[in-house]
């Protein structure tokens, strides 16, 4: 099974060929996704890798965290689960009507 790692502070630049590139260096890349923003289509500056074992992973973020991209340090670190966001909607207005 894969390992996922977060890739931070990334150029509004790059792009998912050019994320899988250059982890490629360190094994192999089942994913790679920069996450993009729903309204402006723009790259959110950070994205997602993962590689198909637990030392190739930990070889990535020892070779990448810190390392400088376009003049920005990257953050590499391992990826966290997710944790469900509270409050709901913005639309959502508890039932009251205005």
């Amino acid at each position: 099974m894969g390992k996922k790692i977060y890739v931070g502070n990334l150029p509004f630049s790059a792009t998912d060929q050019i994320l899988s590139d250059t982890f490629a260096q360190c094994g192999t890349v089942e994913s790679a996704r920069i996450i993009m923003d729903r309204e402006s289509g723009r790259s959110k500056g950070f994205g997602f890798v993962e590689m198909s074992s637990e030392s190739e992973a930990q070889l990535a973020i020892s070779k990448f965290n810190g390392l400088d991209y376009d003049g920005r340090a990257m953050t590499v670190n391992e990826a966290r689960p997710m944790v469900p966001r509270e409050g709901g909607s913005r639309g959502n207005l508890g039932g009251k009507r205005w």
